[in-house]
């Protein structure tokens, strides 16, 4: 079994007649608040009508809570709809990525004709992106994509450099779409997000998502905050009508109001992290020290995603990601009780028991 992306559990089922623990893909361990899919169900009857095309009371509702203009927001078929949306409304001729990183970003800007320039986050540096990125960032280049916390290291930008960034994508006229689809989990949302200047750049967006946090994906919910009205606008206009279901607004209207989610997410993926940390690092595996809900290591085992498919779980093998090899993993970071059974089925896998 072979897949693009984790948490493919339909594939897995049709290969071994059940469903798998799955660590593939970085869904809070949480679940879907009860408060989301009691709003679906008191929605069931607007699905014999078409939804609202501009989604208006989900972006009220997400201005409140960015505390930015609800023209600024733009709501689509998932982060990915609003990937794809903005590459081709932009069509950049030349784009930076550093790498490794989330894989549909240069899938896009493939699809675009667009010609990408990867720029290496190296082992040796535990993957953290240096202030190298500021002499590639040039006059001829267009957009570059950044992702904070990053996906599948979990690196957080060095302190002080995403401003250099910020500034020195200003001297060339370079667009810059920043992905915090995983911020939430870090604990340092308030500090780290580039929703409070949005107001000083145009060419600036910021990518969310309700995936990850709220535990949605089957419901495809992504969000795009645009530093220009007119830019939220045109990419409002570029993406396909009704791009987002009246189920998925009436849940993420309603996943917005639930208290003290995101502190009880992190405070379970802070303690549940560490613990993980630690455990992979002592069964001899290279851990990456992330901040995400999620972890990447490393294993001399190349074939470990198939031997612990067979164990029935899920894990992600990142050999696909340009700038990893084969042997480099990442795993969510769920229950403890979940995270003890993969502990488990790894011992086994790697120390025969």
């Amino acid at each position: 079994m072979k897949t693009v992306h984790g948490g493919d559990w339909s594939a897995y089922q049709r290969c071994f007649g059940k469903l798998p623990v799955d660590f593939s893909a970085n869904i809070n361990p949480l679940g879907f608040p009860e408060e989301g899919k009691r709003a679906l169900a008191d929605a069931l009857d607007a699905a014999a009508m078409y939804p609202d095309p501009q989604s208006d009371q989900l972006r009220i509702a997400l201005a409140e809570r960015f505390g930015i203009q609800k023209e600024q927001i733009v709501c689509g078929n998932g982060a990915a709809d609003l990937i794809y949306r903005l590459v081709f409304l932009l069509k950049p001729k030349q784009a930076l990525i550093p790498v490794p990183t989330f894989t549909e970003y240069e899938k896009a800007l493939s699809l675009a004709g667009c010609r990408v320039e990867r720029f290496p986050c190296r082992e040796e540096d535990e993957f953290l992106l240096t202030d190298g990125i500021l002499g590639a960032i040039t006059e001829k280049t267009d957009l570059v994509f950044l992702c904070n916390p990053n996906n599948p290291t979990g690196r957080f930008l060095p302190d002080g450099l995403l401003d250099q960034v910020i500034r020195r994508c200003e001297e060339t006229g370079t667009w810059l779409l920043m992905d915090e689809c995983f911020l939430p989990f870090s604990g340092e949302e308030e500090a780290r997000t580039l929703i409070r200047k949005l107001s000083q750049g145009s060419r600036l967006a910021v990518l969310r998502a309700f995936t990850k946090l709220y535990a949605m994906p089957g419901l495809r919910l992504g969000v795009m905050l645009c530093g220009s009205r007119r830019f939220a606008e045109d990419l409002q206009d570029f993406g396909q009508p009704w791009s987002v279901s009246s189920l998925a607004q009436a849940a993420g209207v309603a996943v917005l109001q639930v208290p003290g989610w995101t502190e009880r997410t992190q405070n379970l993926i802070r303690e549940e992290r560490s613990f993980l940390f630690h455990a992979l690092s002592e069964l001899g595996l290279k851990c990456i020290p992330g901040e995400a809900n999620f972890l990447l290591f490393f294993s001399r085992e190349e074939d470990l995603s198939n031997l612990m498919q067979e164990k029935g779980i899920l894990i992600r093998d990142c050999s696909d990601f340009p700038g990893l090899t084969k042997g480099w993993f990442r795993v969510a970071v769920r229950t403890r009780t979940e995270n003890q059974l993969l502990l488990q089925k790894l011992k086994e896998v790697l120390h025969g028991g």
